[in-house]
């Protein structure tokens, strides 16, 4: 499994119906596609859910990166998004962990983001071992978090260059009730070809 998310940040003043109009009217073009798991397309609002920007940012769980790859720069669809907005940064994770909730069978309406360092020292005994014990935490937690009734998938993965975790988790109501959310976005549409193919549980 590996993750992935662009984030196209918008004018203030900018109508969302915009994003809303393009997500209905193609939103379902990776329904079918081979190698994608999943793709959440979603929006933050300046000044709903506390967000300070319009922001149209999908994201995806890839089971294949040679698809992922071929939709990035092989012509797969990404050139959309790059001749209507410009190359954004693609940022990316190495997946951890997925989970199933109780809601995986209803459209998800919310998603939560949590991005946060990992801090340097993160290996108190200096055995090497304080980084796994850490992402063993982070584990347990959003496998405690995925039993939420209105969770639909739960995900945890990593990056290994900025040293950052992400959780990212899809949610049957209109609001997302994660606390220790970063970021809280609506879902327009989600797109899932190959759900039941995502890891459950610990993806090793």
């Amino acid at each position: 499994m590996y993750a992935k998310q662009y984030e196209i940040t918008l004018p203030a003043d900018y109508d969302m119906k915009t994003i809303r109009t393009r997500v209905a009217d193609g939103g379902h073009a990776l329904d079918d596609r081979s190698g994608l798991g999943l793709k959440a397309y979603v929006i933050r609002e300046r000044g709903v859910n506390g967000s300070p920007v319009n922001q149209y940012a999908p994201f995806y769980l890839w089971n294949d990166t040679g698809a992922m790859a071929h939709f990035l720069v092989g012509g797969g669809g990404f050139h959309n998004i790059i001749r209507d907005f410009g190359r954004p940064v693609a940022r990316h994770w190495t997946g951890i962990a997925c989970h199933a909730g109780p809601a995986r069978t209803a459209p998800p309406k919310a998603a939560s983001r949590r991005l946060t360092p990992i801090p340097s020292e993160a290996d108190p005994d200096g055995t090497g071992m304080g980084l796994s014990t850490l992402i063993e935490r982070e584990v347990e937690q959003l496998q405690r978090l995925s039993r939420h009734t209105d969770v639909h998938t739960a995900a945890l993965a990593v990056d290994p260059h900025h040293w950052q975790l992400l959780r990212f988790v899809l949610w049957a109501k209109t609001s997302a009730p994660d606390e220790d959310a970063t970021e809280r976005y609506e879902v327009l549409h989600l797109s899932a070809p190959g759900l039941d193919l995502l890891p459950e549980g610990q993806d090793w």
